[in-house]
């Protein structure tokens, strides 16, 4: 059972990694629907498969774009000049639009994590209710975002001030409910960016984020490994999560772009708020 529901975890992380529907909420919420409290989905070893997972995904399907702007970045440095260049540009602006999450994830992520989720302890109403409202919240924002601006530019007018407004917007991610992927789309959406090119913006700045999330993830690991070390049942539950999130969220990034090249964000606005709908519903009805 705990192998499916390995399977169930992963291919939720790798779906609402991106997809703007919150995978920090969708991981606690699932667990807490159906009472599943297997220490070793809590641990902070799954929760690395998971991350490592998504960013196998993120590498994979960009990986020609992170070649490019990797020697584009290099180039930049070793001439000391950017230049009308826009790799040399897209490959700085990634690393600017990064620094006001990796503050955010540094000084609060502990923080907020503790107030929504601990392994091994039930996750209280309050803060399901709380979530809640946070996803419906968002949700507005998106809706917002997406109605009320014409979205004409492309990603070559990406400048350094929507940057740094991108990358505030990805900090609050550290609020579960908020999603990192939503909140950065709906600011690309806010300033004028077409749907696909908030996206992909979207997703290659997550890459050092989640990258960041996993090594810090990976270091408390070993810093609470246990004397017996991870049996071979963990190291296949492991693997198995850092499977179904890496596939699953290839296709996703896959289908979602193309998906929005054509299609508002209205369906992930719409469940959302029927989630968050549900969610207090059944965080009353629990007590």
């Amino acid at each position: 059972m705990i192998i499916i529901e390995a399977i169930i975890l992963g291919i939720i992380q790798g779906l609402t990694e991106f997809i703007p529907i919150s995978s920090s909420a969708h991981l606690i919420i699932v667990p807490w629907l159906f009472g599943w409290n297997d220490p070793v989905l809590t641990s902070l070893t799954f929760d690395v498969a998971l991350h490592m997972g998504t960013l196998i995904a993120l590498l994979v399907f960009f990986a020609s774009d992170w070649i490019r702007l990797f020697r584009a970045g290099i180039n930049s440095i070793i001439e000391r000049k950017i230049g009308s260049s826009f790799d040399r540009r897209l490959a700085w602006f990634i690393v600017i639009g990064c620094i006001p999450g990796a503050i955010a994830g540094v000084l609060g992520e502990s923080k907020i994590e503790k107030l929504f989720h601990q392994p091994n302890i039930p996750i209280k109403s309050s803060a399901i209710i709380a979530m809640a409202i946070i996803i419906a919240l968002m949700a507005l924002v998106l809706f917002l975002a997406d109605h009320l601006v014409r979205h004409t530019r492309q990603l070559q007018a990406l400048s350094l001030k929507d940057t740094i407004i991108i990358g505030v917007a990805q900090a609050l991610a550290i609020f579960p409910g908020v999603s990192r992927s939503g909140s950065t789309i709906a600011a690309g959406l806010a300033l004028s960016l077409e749907r696909e090119s908030a996206a992909r913006f979207s997703f290659l700045l997550s890459a050092p984020i989640i990258a960041g999330a996993g090594l810090k993830s990976l270091w408390d690991m070993l810093q609470s490994q246990p004397p017996g070390g991870i049996s071979r049942t963990e190291i296949l539950i492991f693997l198995v999560g850092i499977t179904t999130a890496a596939i699953s969220g290839f296709l996703c990034i896959k289908y979602l772009l193309r998906y929005l090249q054509k299609h508002s964000t209205d369906i992930f606005v719409y469940y959302r708020w029927a989630l968050a709908a549900v969610l207090i519903i059944i965080a009353l009805v629990r007590g």
